[in-house]
């Protein structure tokens, strides 16, 4: 990558320690289509660059109030993701871009939001996702439904909640070896475009605790609200958990809504503010 004297500002954003750089792209581009996986691979990375999950980048949007995009570590491009989106919506909204609720664009689709403040300064953004779709191609369909399939040694459910997931329900979150199991279900062939893993275990009537490892990222993150969304829809239609759903992550608590509509609900917050020699 050329360097120049540019300087490009950004933010830095976190929703349950699932962090972002966002780059606001409003008034004109400032990294080109096909210089943003580089640039997401650069200063994405921990050690050499500022340290994230992944980068957002803000512009007008055509269908809707304002378009997002996200690229990862491997330069690769997600279709969505549920805490970007909050995060996206925390900066917009202090940037006074829109008041209450808007309509985030996505490759994944229009997705509503709705913003508030706690009497503490908190911001939480409810999120209208994508309904869950169970279905894969490459993995047989089941009596529950859903779509299901042994994968080293473990039944791997698929659900699709704006980008693929797979979820696996376990007895014991914390035995989970998931750095060494999790990428032989992520790149397993029946996923054709990868796919997101979720480890799920059930903790109350109404409750899970979910741990994820990210395809783009290739770890795990502290919270994944796609994945958070699937892995409550799932538990649901096998009947072990009801409409309401808490979900805990590594990273901190989410709140799903399942049946007529799919809603997630959660924090996000600002970390510093800076700007890229370029």
């Amino acid at each position: 990558m050329v360097q120049t004297a540019i300087s490009i500002p950004f933010y830095k954003l976190h929703g349950n320690g699932n962090d972002f750089l966002l780059i606001d792209e409003l008034k004109g581009t400032l990294i080109p289509d096909q210089m943003k996986g580089e640039f997401a691979e650069l200063y994405c990375d921990r050690r050499f660059g500022v340290g994230a999950d992944g980068v957002l980048f803000l512009s007008a949007g055509t269908e809707g109030d304002l378009r997002m995009r996200l690229f990862q570590l491997d330069q690769s491009e997600a279709e969505m993701c549920g805490n970007g989106v909050r995060c996206f919506a925390k900066y917009a909204s202090d940037q006074g871009y829109f008041t209450g609720s808007c309509i985030i664009e996505t490759s994944a689709g229009l997705i509503p939001v709705r913003v508030s403040t706690g009497d503490d300064g908190s911001f939480m953004a409810e999120i209208h996702m994508p309904d869950p779709a169970f279905d894969c191609p490459g993995i047989p369909a089941v009596d529950e439904g859903l779509y299901q399939q042994t994968i080293a040694g473990l039944r791997v459910y698929a659900v699709n909640t704006g980008v693929p997931h797979a979820v696996v329900i376990v007895d014991d979150l914390a035995a989970v070896e998931i750095r060494v199991v999790a990428p032989l279900i992520r790149h397993h062939p029946s996923f054709i475009r990868g796919a997101n893993v979720n480890f799920v275990q059930v903790t109350g009537p109404d409750a899970i605790r979910v741990r994820t490892y990210e395809r783009g990222v290739e770890d795990e993150t502290l919270s994944c609200g796609t994945g958070a969304t699937a892995s409550a829809a799932v538990a649901h239609r096998l009947g072990l958990v009801g409409d309401h759903v808490a979900v805990e992550t590594s990273g901190g608590p989410l709140w799903i809504t399942l049946g007529t509509e799919t809603l997630m609900e959660g924090p996000a917050a600002t970390v510093f503010v800076g700007a890229i020699p370029f």
